[in-house]
C-alpha cells in the first residue's frame, strides 16, 4: 500500500511549478531590464566630435564655445569634444576617414561621400580690392576691372589653397590666364603687417561680410590718406550657374570698416561654410544636436557675433549637399518624440510579455490539470483504504492507511489552494477522509478488544479464504 502513497507525493508538482514561478518572474525582469536598458542608453547624453580648424581661427573659436555651451548643460542629450584640424580640407578628409561625427567643412570644396548637412555655419564673400595709387598715375594704367589683372601681382590672404583656387576661377571667368598672374600668399593672422609691406596690385580676402580679418586688412592697404577701390564681380551670376557651390552676391555700402567703404554697393560671390554629420549618424542624435545648436546660438552671439550667422541647412532635394535626415526632421517640425522613436520596440516587448503570460497560463492550467488528474486518483484511492480498513486484521496496515490519508489530504489541500479542484470536490474529499478515519479507528477498537489468538486466527481464516 505505501506504494501507491509514493506515486502520489505532490513534491514534483510544486517543483514544476515553482520553476514555472521562477521562469514567469525571470522572463519579467528580463524584458523590463532591457527596457530600462534601452531607455537609458536613448536619454544618455552621446559625445559627438567636431573637426574644425586651422588653429586660432573664427571657426574653431565658435565650435569651442558652442562645445562649453553643450558641454555645461545639466539635461543635455549631445555633448561635443572639437577635433582640430589643419583646415576645411583636412576636416571634411577626418569625416570621411570616420574619425569624427561632424566637420566644418567649406562649401566650395569637394564634399565628403558621407557628409550631409546639419546647419550653415556662415556665409563667406569675396572682397577685392585695389589699394590707392601714390602719386600721379594715369587713368589708363588704373585698375578698375578684373579683366585688367592680367601681369598683376595680387596678394591672398589666408594660406588655404581653396583660397587660390577661388582666384584663378574668377581670372578665368574674365579671360585672365591665370598663369600670367602674380599670386602671393599670407597668413590671415599677419595680412595686416603684410599688406603694409607688401607692394601688390590687388587683393583677395575671403570671409564672413564683417570679417575683422578682412577689414584689418583693407585698412593696412590704405596709403597717404587714400581709399582703395574694390574690383565687382559683375559675372557673379555666371559664376553661380556654372558652379552651384557659390552664390551671386553683394557687398553692402560702408560694411567694410567705414562709411565710404566701399561707397556703393559691389557684386561679389558667396558661398557657405557648412556643419555637415557622418552619413550613418542617428537620426536622433543630430535632431537633438540641431536643436540644441539653434537653442544656444543666441546665448553667445554676444562674445561670438559669428554664432547669431547659424542658419538652417537647405532641406531642397536639390541642395548641393544633402540634408542630415535628423537635422531635416528639426527644421520642418517632425522630430520624433522618444515614444515615437521606441514605440515599435515598446510594442514587441509588450507582446512579448503578454505571450509569456499566456504560455505561464497555459503551463499553469496543464499543471493543474495534472494536479485534477492526480486528485481523482487519490480519491479512488481514498475508496479502496476505506474498503480495506473495514477488513484489515494489522495494526500497522491500519497506522499505514492513516498515514497515507493525512498525505492525501495535505495534496488535497494544495490543490485547492492552487485552484486545481474546486470546494465542492473538497468536501466530497473531506468526506470520504473522515469515513476512513472512522473506519480506521472502529477497526483499531475492534482489534484492541479481540484476544491476540482470535486475532491470529481470523487473519489465518482470511488469508486462506483469499487463497
Amino acid at each position: 500500500m505505501t506504494d501507491g502513497s509514493a506515486s502520489m507525493s505532490p513534491k514534483p508538482l510544486r517543483s514544476a511549478k515553482r520553476r514555472l514561478m521562477f521562469v514567469l518572474i525571470a522572463g519579467a525582469l528580463a524584458i523590463i531590464g532591457t527596457l530600462l536598458a534601452g531607455y537609458y542608453f536613448a536619454v544618455r547624453p552621446v559625445t559627438l566630435r567636431i573637426a574644425v580648424g586651422p588653429a586660432n581661427s573664427d571657426d574653431l573659436k565658435v565650435v569651442q564655445a558652442l562645445a562649453q555651451a553643450f558641454n555645461n548643460q545639466q539635461q543635455t542629450q549631445v555633448k561635443l569634444r572639437p577635433v582640430q584640424t589643419e583646415g576645411a580640407t583636412a576636416s571634411a578628409q577626418t569625416l570621411a576617414d570616420g574619425k569624427a561625427d561632424l566637420a566644418i567643412i567649406r562649401g566650395d570644396l569637394e564634399v565628403p561621400k558621407n557628409a550631409q548637412a546639419v546647419a550653415t555655419l556662415r556665409k563667406n564673400v569675396v572682397v577685392m580690392w585695389v589699394p590707392p595709387a601714390k602719386g600721379k598715375v594715369r587713368k589708363s594704367a588704373r585698375i578698375t576691372k578684373i579683366a585688367q589683372l592680367a601681369g598683376r601681382k595680387i596678394g591672398v590672404v589666408g594660406r588655404t589653397p581653396a583660397n587660390v583656387n577661388l582666384l584663378k576661377l574668377i581670372l578665368t571667368q574674365y579671360g585672365v590666364d591665370p598663369m600670367k598672374v602674380e599670386i602671393v600668399q599670407f597668413p590671415a593672422n599677419e595680412a595686416a603687417e603684410a599688406i603694409k609691406n607688401l607692394k601688390a596690385d590687388a587683393y583677395l580676402a575671403v570671409g564672413p561680410a564683417n570679417s575683422k580679418i578682412t577689414i584689418d586688412a583693407i585698412t593696412a592697404s590704405v596709403r597717404d590718406g587714400g581709399e582703395p577701390s574694390f574690383l565687382a564681380i559683375d559675372a557673379s551670376e555666371a559664376i553661380a550657374q556654372n558652379h552651384p557651390a557659390y552664390e551671386a552676391a553683394e557687398i553692402p555700402a560702408g560694411s567694410l570698416g567705414s562709411a565710404d567703404r566701399p561707397d556703393d554697393e559691389v557684386k561679389t560671390i558667396s558661398f557657405s561654410h557648412h556643419i555637415v554629420a557622418r552619413k550613418g549618424l542617428s537620426d536622433s542624435t543630430v535632431a537633438a544636436f540641431t536643436r540644441q545648436l539653434f537653442a544656444i546660438r543666441q546665448s553667445l552671439k554676444t562674445d561670438f557675433p559669428l554664432a547669431a550667422k547659424i542658419e538652417t541647412p537647405d532641406t531642397d532635394k536639390d541642395a548641393t549637399i544633402p540634408v542630415h535626415p535628423g537635422a531635416a526632421a528639426f527644421v520642418d517640425g517632425e522630430e520624433k518624440t522618444f515614444l515615437d522613436r521606441y514605440s515599435d520596440y515598446i510594442w514587441w516587448s509588450l507582446m512579448a510579455f503578454s505571450a509569456m503570460g499566456s504560455a505561464g497560463a497555459w503551463f499553469a492550467g496543464y499543471l493543474k490539470q495534472d494536479e485534477r488528474n492526480t486528485n481523482t486518483s487519490q480519491r479512488e484511492r481514498l475508496l479502496e483504504m476505506l474498503k480495506a480498513a473495514r477488513q484489515s486484521d494489522s495494526i500497522e496496515e491500519l497506522d499505514q492507511m492513516q498515514a497515507e490519508a493525512d498525505d492525501i489530504l495535505r495534496h488535497t489541500l494544495d490543490c485547492f489552494e492552487h485552484g486545481a479542484i474546486e470546494e465542492g470536490t473538497l468536501t466530497a474529499f473531506n468526506i470520504a477522509l473522515e469515513q476512513l478515519h472512522n473506519a480506521v479507528a472502529d477497526r483499531k477498537a475492534l482489534l484492541f478488544s479481540m484476544p491476540q489468538n482470535l486475532q491470529r486466527t481470523a487473519t489465518q481464516f482470511r488469508a486462506a479464504g483469499t487463497a
